[in-house]
């Protein structure tokens, strides 16, 4: 019964304010009730054509990305920055990606493999896996008939051969060409690839006509012989330095016959050049413009271009320069371009911090592992992320990252299949010592959980690999 004083003083309240809610009794329910009452939700994911990452930690759904078939819809541009510390997962997402596109007849992957291990790339074993042959760049088995690529390649345009050989000789010099040294290279790159025509032109010829040029060269602009040969003489030892200095044998011949610029994968292996040498650069600048000038043709492929160690490419100016025109080129091409990087500090902070800044902007999908709070938060003001994302930046565990695609932010765990699983974890030095013993002892735990995610995977796939097929020209191989 009510006492007395209560029902005195609401009374009096629902005289003055109206009637008094009324008072609900608890409800006693079960989890399955609840959930008819109180529906789950999650952010949308991204579709279901396409191939699958993993899952959405939050919600538990499957994850499933393809540059190609969000394009022109949820994605501006096709590119692809990846972001994270070592141990964290970039590799093991990389490969498995690259492994699950190939399963599309059209698809294309060339990969920049800038890491090695045991003599060979760390990609060797997915070549092998694949009937592939990896082309692996090595300056001292150039000189033995190794690997070479040939700026003069007449598969190259000859403006983007004049091109190319600016950008080889502004990354050995450390800045750019003057107008006088610029005339100089032209009249005679001009000059050979008009009088040589029985072979492929090569650098010694180059450095040859800038060393004599001819009279024709001085008359045209009507300056005297000997000063064209002076202005190009600086030119003329950089280019020397790859003909018969420390990186002779990779560049100065025609181009190895047998490169299979047709095959599903393309491994370039850098893994034997030093990573602080000019050569890399040198070398990334050679393989994107080649790669840009044979790619040129209406065969409807959709490429991918995934460069390990791209901070070689975005923090030098004139390699940045010639990328970045490649990567406007993607549409017309075909081409999502992936680039991997341990810190975005690497980027911003060096000496194409502009060109970098157009390349950052023009890739719509970032991917973020862990890293330590203050490298959190300087990305996430650089990419503009959520502040929970950039908070939960620092506590990702390896596997998991934060996934920004045109603004569409969720948390995904990526997965890996056991078929795949020897194919990505090359880490081999680790996993035969103590680690190895780790990893066992927590496998059995696992195991179960893995199996049914698997199972829930492959079904995914299917059935996005099934629309992808009906809705695309795309076509499961």
């Amino acid at each position: 019964m009510r006492d007395p004083l209560t029902a005195i003083t609401d009374a009096f309240t629902a005289f003055l304010f109206g009637k008094v809610e009324t008072t609900r009794l608890p409800v006693r329910t079960s989890t399955g009730q609840a959930q008819a009452v109180y529906l789950p939700t999650a952010a949308p994911g991204l579709g279901d054509s396409g191939v699958i990452i993993g899952r959405e930690v939050y919600s538990g759904k499957g994850y499933i990305y393809d540059p190609f078939q969000l394009y022109g819809q949820q994605l501006p541009a096709p590119h692809w920055l990846v972001l994270g510390e070592s141990g964290n997962g970039k590799s093991a997402l990389e490969k498995t990606y690259v492994l699950r596109q190939l399963r599309f007849r059209d698809r294309q992957v060339v990969v920049l493999d800038a890491q090695g291990e045991d003599g060979v790339g760390e990609w060797n074993l997915i070549a092998q896996e694949l009937g592939i042959t990896p082309i692996r760049l090595d300056p001292t088995a150039a000189l033995d008939m190794g690997i070479r690529l040939n700026p003069l390649d007449p598969s190259i345009t000859t403006t983007g051969q004049l091109a190319l050989l600016r950008t080889i000789i502004e990354v050995a010099m450390g800045h750019g060409l003057d107008e006088r040294s610029g005339f100089a290279l032209k009249v005679a790159h001009a000059y050979v690839n008009e009088t040589i025509v029985e072979r492929q032109p090569v650098l010694t010829d180059i450095v040859e006509q800038l060393r004599h040029p001819e009279p024709e060269s001085a008359e045209a602009m009507n300056v005297a012989l000997e000063d064209v040969r002076a202005w190009g003489l600086d030119v003329a030892l950089v280019l020397d330095r790859l003909v018969d200095g420390d990186l002779r044998g990779m560049f100065d011949g025609p181009t190895t016959v047998g490169i299979d610029l047709d095959a599903p994968l393309i491994v370039f292996d850098l893994s034997h050049i030093d990573r602080n040498s000019i050569a890399m650069p040198i070398l990334m600048a050679i393989v994107g413009v080649w790669l840009e000038h044979t790619w040129i043709r209406p065969d409807r492929k959709k490429r991918i271009f995934l460069v390990e160690e791209a901070w070689h490419i975005i923090n030098s100016p004139f390699v940045a320069q010639l990328f970045q025109r490649l990567l406007k080129f993607g549409r017309r091409l075909g081409l999502s371009f992936v680039a991997v990087v341990h810190h975005l500090s690497d980027v911003v902070d060096g000496a194409a911090a502009k060109e970098a800044a157009a390349i950052l902007k023009m890739a719509s999908t970032r991917t973020i592992y862990a890293q330590k709070a203050d490298e959190a938060r300087a990305t996430g003001r650089v990419l503009g992320l959520p502040r929970w994302a950039v908070e939960i930046i620092p506590t990702l565990t390896p596997g998991i990252a934060v996934w920004d695609v045109n603004g569409n932010v969720q948390v995904v765990k990526h997965l890996i299949t056991e078929m795949e699983r020897p194919l990505v974890y090359t880490d081999r030095a680790m996993t035969e010592s103590g680690a190895d013993q780790v990893a066992s002892a927590s496998e059995e735990l696992l195991a179960a959980e893995r199996e049914a995610e698997e199972r829930a995977l492959a079904m995914e796939y299917q059935m996005g690999s099934q629309q992808m097929g009906s809705s695309s020209e795309s076509t499961v191989a």
